[in-house]
């Protein structure tokens, strides 16, 4: 068997000039969404040098969508929705009303058919759950009252577009129909058959999902086996997006999306993200590089006025509408723009009806480039148009990140990074002996469980200065490292100690090779499990 097959060929261009790609617009401080569309324009048909199989390419991209949708299922959350539903839903559903009848204003410009004005507004009317996420993250605004409205906001155009991905294709047959010169019933069958098919999907993943795949999952996990319940987490998302398409006809998307919204309701939700993420992650920059070889660079030179339309319909017709519909709600200015500022870019729910479009035969070459290009630019634009805003009003009171860490005089106290399962039992100790510490944390979940314990807490990421800071890193004594990650907690080590020469650090390893890199680093005293067992387990039967 060679060994330069098409398939091998394929992914092994699509993730090494991704990586390259990824990496330089991370150093650029752009999305890595960017680099990996540009990997896919690299090995594409319109650009010279090595081109990948654009039909593997599709296929592997069809992974890449179910996961990338498992994900949203998972991630998918009714309290947080619930919390600004006054504002999040009629607001989303208007602004994607308002950018869709620009796109379609475009389309019917450039001469395109209804179907493909249409998808393409559709396209240009969401915004890219990784962009906005990662905008929110980076200026501290997601649990603010602003960054929740935000992500509830996202939530509401993911389910539009869920909604939109399995009408899609029935709408394209009913077009196709009436272009037949079929009656009433041909135009109404197709959509009719459709929406049933989705309703019986919905009802049995309600009613029998809901029991079985929770029910699998425990299952797997009393088994003890680490590999087998990352691998159930993988079939019950490939199965049951593979089941949705063969049983009820309805796409992959939509399968995923519910299955990953069932196993987000059950307390293993937080474990099946950590483990299938690593494969999730690589078929997404697949699906990416695949939409980037779709791309004709030409669009560029060839159609400059309607690409400017474009960008200007996701930056500032989306932009305006957002902070227009905030405003009428009665939220302060900074709210509206911080709203109109996140949502001012398009990123995977595009690409998604873009390719399925084109894949119906509705929507334009040109149109779809249009898109892609739109996305690039508007990807690149939003990093700096949010930071401006967000630089701005900062200090907003009503949306000033309070942390209690900050509220209390500290003297030789204790850092605690990490709240999880180590952590927590840290934290317990050190409260029973009424020793004073801070507790750093990223997570939301575990965050709010700190709180609710009466915890002292930063919110955010230790390997930032900022943070570090805000948890009193000058005035510390000890710094406890307690995230699982050996090599993460010897970045977080040099950040500290470049802060605080004098501190003392005790970080957690979990293999010899992290503990050799601790102690590299002048950590000295790193505590690995498995040694401690064996070390106790000895003690206990007198050999130690």
């Amino acid at each position: 068997m060679p060994h330069h097959t098409p398939l091998i060929g394929t992914i092994v261009a699509g993730l090494v000039v991704a990586f390259i790609m990824g990496a330089i617009a991370h150093r650029l401080k752009l999305s890595p969404l960017v680099g990996y569309l540009v990997a896919g324009i690299m090995v594409g048909p319109f650009t010279p040098g090595f081109v990948a199989d654009s039909g593997l390419a599709n296929e592997l991209a069809e992974i890449g969508v179910i996961l990338l949708m498992f994900g949203v299922g998972l991630h998918f959350s009714l309290k947080d929705l619930l919390s600004v539903k006054a504002i999040a839903v009629p607001g989303a559903i208007v602004q994607i009303a308002v950018a869709t009848l620009l796109g379609m204003g475009l389309g019917y410009l450039m001469g395109w058919p209804l179907m493909g004005g249409l998808v393409f507004g559709l396209a240009l009317s969401v915004a890219s759950t990784v962009v906005l996420l990662r905008a929110l993250q980076g200026a501290d605004l997601v649990e603010t009252r602003r960054g929740r409205i935000a992500v509830g906001w996202l939530i509401v155009e993911d389910l539009v577009m869920v909604l939109a991905l399995v009408l899609l294709p029935a709408l394209a047959g009913v077009m196709n129909n009436a272009d037949a010169g079929g009656g009433a019933s041909a135009l109404i069958a197709p959509l009719v058959g459709t929406l049933l098919k989705v309703v019986g999907f919905v009802v049995l993943m309600l009613v029998v999902g809901r029991r079985l795949i929770p029910w699998a999952l425990h299952w797997v996990v009393h088994s003890g086996s680490r590999e087998l319940f990352r691998l159930a987490v993988l079939a019950i998302a490939l199965g049951v997006a593979f089941g949705a398409a063969i049983v009820f006809d309805v796409s992959f998307a939509l399968g995923a999306f519910f299955a990953g919204m069932i196993l987000g309701e059950t307390p293993l939700s937080r474990r099946a993200t950590e483990e299938t993420l690593p494969l999730r992650d690589a078929f997404a920059v697949l699906f990416f590089v695949s939409v980037g070889m779709l791309f004709n660079p030409a669009v560029v030179v060839e159609q400059p006025l309607p690409l400017l339309a474009t960008v200007l319909i996701i930056v500032v017709g989306k932009s305006i509408a957002a902070w227009g519909i905030v405003r009428a709600f009665g939220h302060p200015n900074v709210t509206a723009l911080t709203i109109a500022a996140s949502l001012a870019q398009i990123g995977e729910f595009s690409f998604i009806l873009a390719s399925l479009g084109a894949g119906l035969g509705v929507l334009p070459a040109e149109a779809r480039d249009l898109i892609l290009a739109g996305a690039i630019v508007s990807i690149f634009i939003n990093p700096i148009l949010f930071s401006l805003i967000v630089r701005d009003h900062k200090k907003e009171e009503d949306e000033t990140q309070v942390d209690t860490a900050t509220d209390q005089p500290r003297l030789g106290h204790v850092i605690l990074v990490g709240y999880g399962r180590v952590g927590k039992l840290i934290a317990k100790r050190l409260a029973e002996r009424h020793v004073q510490f801070v507790v750093i944390e990223g997570d939301p979940e575990r965050v709010e469980e700190a709180e609710e314990a009466g915890l002292s807490v930063v919110r955010g990421n230790a390997l930032e200065d900022r943070h570090l800071l805000a948890a009193g890193i000058c005035e510390a004594r000890y710094l406890l490292i307690a995230v699982p990650e050996g090599f993460e907690g010897g970045a977080i080590n040099e950040h500290a100690r470049h802060l605080n020469p004098n501190l003392q650090v005790i970080a957690r390893a979990h293999s010899d090779a992290e503990v050799a890199h601790l102690e590299a680093l002048g950590v000295r005293h790193v505590v690995m499990g498995e040694r401690e067992l064996a070390g106790r387990m000895l003690q206990l039967c007198g050999v130690g």
